[in-house]
């Protein structure tokens, strides 16, 4: 008989698997394959940008970014997801000290789900270079094989990260006391406090002082490495 895994481990990807923010750097990336004046992507990071230190809820900022990707091809984009990968890998796109905790995971035979705003064509190529059993995410609406710039459902941001962790280890009849799950911002407490074992990554004041006062597990954040847009 076939044993299911024991544990599950959670991952936020941003700034906490890997070291940068991801999704205005995939932007750019694949706007510049596709010819795009570098203007147009200065503009579209001010206007992300102004809108979360206007205090705009994440969620609605992630929506914003979706729509920036209206008519592109879901190939197109996927393809440019290996590529940009492919090009941030040897930079040093993953975070050392998570990258082991997920090896670890994996080798004790836990489940590891990453848990991401960003979307598959950039988390597709780190869920298999990191072997992850399972990647939820964003998901943007597609049409006749294009994005209409709106979402399948909601952001995965906040609650409803909690929400699909819930539901993964429903799923496989997981006891929440006995999972890990790993975040860096105060937007990840949702997720964290889903989980009997929560380790916050970096030093967001926010979620800092909740986990000294939890007493969590808490691991070093990254050193910036360039890569811009948060996406959760």
């Amino acid at each position: 008989m076939t044993i299911g895994p024991l544990r599950a481990a959670f991952f936020d990807v941003d700034e906490t698997l890997i070291t940068g923010k991801s999704m205005l750097s995939f932007l750019t990336f694949h706007w510049a394959r596709e010819g795009r004046a570098a203007s147009r992507v200065a503009s579209a990071r001010a206007a992300l940008s102004h809108q979360l230190r206007s205090g705009m809820p994440r969620e609605q900022v992630n929506r914003a970014y979706y729509r920036l990707l209206r008519g592109s091809r879901e190939t197109d984009l996927a393809e440019s997801g290996r590529l940009w990968f492919a090009r941030e890998h040897p930079r040093g796109l993953f975070h050392p000290p998570v990258r082991e905790a997920l090896r670890r995971h994996s080798r004790a035979g836990d489940l590891t789900v990453l848990v991401s705003g960003s979307f598959s064509a950039c988390l597709d190529p780190i869920g298999q270079a990191v072997g992850s059993d399972l990647v939820v995410c964003t998901i943007p609406e597609v049409a006749g094989g294009t994005l209409t710039g709106e979402l399948t459902g909601s952001p995965m941001i906040g609650r409803a990260k909690e929400e699909e962790a819930r539901r993964v280890m429903a799923a496989f009849g997981l006891r929440p006391e006995h999972c890990y799950a790993y975040g860096d911002d105060a937007s990840d407490l949702a997720l964290l406090t889903s989980v009997g074992n929560p380790v916050a990554v970096g030093g967001d004041p926010a979620l800092t002082a909740h986990a000294v006062r939890a007493n969590w597990t808490r691991l070093p954040g990254p050193a910036l490495n360039g890569l811009l847009g948060k996406a959760a």
